[in-house]
């Protein structure tokens, strides 16, 4: 539908998803950018080279000049991110069609009560001082999950996103217990997936 020919993953890891997006759709250039040495080592060793192209650089300086790819897309990686606006700009910088961001949402997770009073902070500013307080100073957290993690909701670079698309698409990726309305992810789902494409 959006003629896409080519796709870079930031964030790739072993590229696993990547190897599998291939394979649904044969013809696709596709090329996956990790920092990280080892998770481009393994993908080599379980024969994702044979498949895809991998860059080693970091989502904040992509190695491609302006508009080199279709479509840039992304998959929980920004939470990881210490300053996601500055990987978004770049995988917008990159993009000609179409940026698929999908990752967690902060203001869909928890009680109804911590869902509305993150949003009431945010909108408040009052998010950041929270976070600090809260993260005792660090700005992240860290878990046996998820390992180190930053206080990210897509809706953070909705703004960005938007200047840059022609239209934008929010789709719930993850509801928590029964949601609202299924037209709203904001407060119902504890991830979204952000469709921006330009026509």
């Amino acid at each position: 539908m959006l003629e896409i020919r080519s796709v870079l993953d930031v964030g790739t890891a072993t590229g696993l998803g990547m190897r599998q997006l291939k394979q649904a759709v044969p013809e696709l250039f596709v090329c996956g950018v990790e920092p990280v040495s080892a998770l481009i080592e393994k993908g080599i060793q379980q024969g994702a080279a044979s498949t895809i192209s991998f860059v080693r650089a970091s989502g904040d300086a992509l190695p491609f000049p302006d508009a080199s790819f279709d479509a840039v897309c992304e998959f929980a990686v920004l939470h990881h991110a210490q300053n996601p606006s500055a990987v978004v700009k770049e995988m917008l910088r990159v993009a000609r069609r179409a940026v698929f961001i999908c990752d967690s949402n902060r203001f869909g997770q928890g009680s109804r009560v911590a869902r509305l009073a993150k949003l009431a902070l945010y909108k408040t500013r009052l998010w950041n001082p929270y976070t600090y307080l809260r993260t005792r100073g660090k700005g992240y957290t860290i878990t046996e999950g998820d390992g180190l993690a930053y206080s990210y909701s897509v809706y953070d670079s909705f703004d960005l996103v938007a200047r840059w698309a022609d239209r934008v698409i929010l789709v719930p990726s993850e509801a928590k217990g029964k949601a609202n309305s299924w037209f709203h992810p904001l407060l119902n789902s504890a991830g979204v997936l952000m469709c921006a494409i330009k026509d």
